[in-house]
């Protein structure tokens, strides 16, 4: 009953599985810096406004996570937006002034300019958060082995990295609960912190190191070095999917040109 349970919870983090889950994920992640090549060159803010909303509804409707989800991921992504394009637009430059009062001083450039970069800076949040939320990271570091010839011993590591992560993280708060149960106190202050800093890293370091060796020693009795061929416990492969993704990535560009030259919301073309 547990384990169904857990099962069940599980489930309720990753969200459902929809066809971006099956994307290769190799593929998926060169689409990922394409696509994030292209947001960096484009200048016309048409488009970027096109391609955000069209980005925006990929997200909701393709990631498999719940709106509710989404929204809260989204908020950090929205305030970078407002903190990065206001900095702009209160404090830019340009010929046409609007407002001005004190130090503040907004332009119709520096307007552009303040939401041009906001727009990439959302686009590129798009492209990274359809990543990750649609890529399992065990079978991105088997993809990258099998399709992209990374060598296993970099791939494997990487996997164990990240599982240390999560180990370390639970020692620490097993480490805190036991100094709890002791009657261990912190003083207050920059003493208390130095204090805090040699109780955890001391003993968290000293583990990890061991942790490490230990993974080191079996990766080499396991010939991960060798650059003998491999046989895999996952198979990552092709399939349609690889093909709709491109499709989709492209008929958004494509539609974010076509839209932007016959419905512009702005005259201007070029920011720079």
């Amino acid at each position: 009953m547990q384990q169904k349970e857990l099962a069940a919870m599980l489930d309720k983090l990753t969200g459902r599985t929809t066809w971006l889950h099956r994307v290769n994920p190799s593929f998926k992640l060169l689409l990922s810096i394409a696509a994030f090549l292209v947001v960096l060159f484009t200048h016309n803010i048409n488009i970027l406004i096109h391609v955000t909303w069209m980005y925006t509804v990929l997200l909701f409707t393709s990631s498999g996570q719940p709106t509710r989800r989404l929204l809260l991921i989204l908020l950090p992504f929205i305030l970078l937006f407002v903190s990065s394009g206001a900095s702009m637009v209160l404090f830019g430059t340009g010929e046409t002034t609007w407002f001005r009062y004190g130090p503040v001083h907004i332009t119709e450039e520096s307007f552009f300019r303040g939401m041009h970069l906001g727009l990439k800076t959302v686009d590129t949040a798009l492209v990274g958060l359809l990543l990750a939320l649609t890529t399992n990271p065990v079978l991105l570091f088997y993809s990258l082995m099998q399709q992209l010839k990374l060598p296993a011993k970099y791939a494997y590591s990487f996997m164990a990295a990240i599982r240390l992560i999560g180990l370390s993280a639970a020692e620490y708060r097993t480490l805190r609960a036991a100094y709890l149960v002791r009657g261990v106190k912190t003083p207050r202050g920059l003493r208390g912190f130095a204090q805090s800093v040699q109780r955890y890293a001391i003993p968290l370091l000293a583990q990890s190191i061991r942790r490490a060796q230990r993974i080191a020693v079996a990766m080499e009795a396991k010939r991960f070095a060798a650059s003998a061929a491999r046989t895999y416990y996952y198979r990552v492969g092709w399939s349609a999917s690889d093909a709709l993704l491109a499709a989709v990535l492209l008929g958004i560009w494509a539609c974010a040109w076509w839209f932007a030259a016959q419905l512009p919301h702005f005259s201007i073309t070029d920011v720079r």
